[in-house]
């Protein structure tokens, strides 16, 4: 891939340009439930006062969050540890550790993908059907090229089998379920990697720093603006 200058860009580079719109898709599909869920009615009952008797009536969830009156601070994770250990490898396939930070996987974004796809939401349930349906893939890629499953591969055969289906519009038919696969674990590996330390330093993103003063906008700013 080559950048605005037309020099080459490299995978890190491309997937901080990236990173960002993998980012909002990930908290769209997210969203897209809560919208739904807005447009279900929700009683709410006064506060009660000092000594009165518990109110029998009250909000009851909606469907994206079904225990709202009592509720849970976490959820089951439902990936298996064999599908963890292939997440893991096909990670550091797609952010691999490098001079400037660790891999993907050492940063934990195989935990964040196990509790994405195990959230208790109609998205989550249909992320993790993917999901599954591609780690079985990749092992029966792999096995076809191979005679080995994807975490017993060299780098290089497990780049191999990336490169083929790291863009769907170029992937063959015959490989399009696995590039569907590939192109939501970039999405997903990018997010938990970008939203890490070790990825936010990486981005050299300055955000998150209290200030002792702030001056505003720079006046060429505004001039450029109108608002000068």
């Amino acid at each position: 891939m080559d950048n605005e200058t037309g020099a080459p860009m490299d995978r890190r580079e491309a997937l901080k340009a990236i990173a960002a719109a993998a980012a909002t898709a990930t908290l769209a599909d997210g969203i897209a439930p809560t919208a739904a869920a807005a447009q279900q009615p929700v009683a709410i009952t006064p506060r009660a006062k000092p000594g009165a008797p518990a109110p029998v009536a009250g909000p009851r969830g909606t469907p994206t969050d079904p225990h709202l009156l009592t509720p849970k601070a976490d959820w089951p994770r439902l990936l298996t540890a064999s599908e963890l250990a292939t997440v893991a490898v096909l990670c550091d396939v797609i952010i691999p550790a490098d001079e400037r930070s660790p891999g993907a996987a050492t940063v934990g974004a195989p935990a964040y993908i196990n509790e994405y796809v195990s959230a208790p939401y109609d998205w989550a349930e249909r992320a993790l059907v993917r999901v599954r349906g591609g780690l079985a893939w990749l092992d029966v890629e792999s096995e076809r090229r191979y005679t080995r499953r994807f975490t017993a591969l060299t780098m290089g055969e497990r780049t191999a089998i990336c490169d083929d289906i790291c863009y769907l519009p170029d992937t063959r038919p015959a490989l399009q379920v696995g590039a569907r696969f590939f192109d939501l674990m970039r999405d997903l590996t990018a997010s938990a990697f970008y939203t890490s330390a070790a990825g936010m330093t990486d981005l050299q993103y300055m955000g998150n720093v209290p200030l002792a003063k702030w001056d505003g906008p720079p006046a060429e700013v505004l001039r450029k603006l109108g608002l000068a």
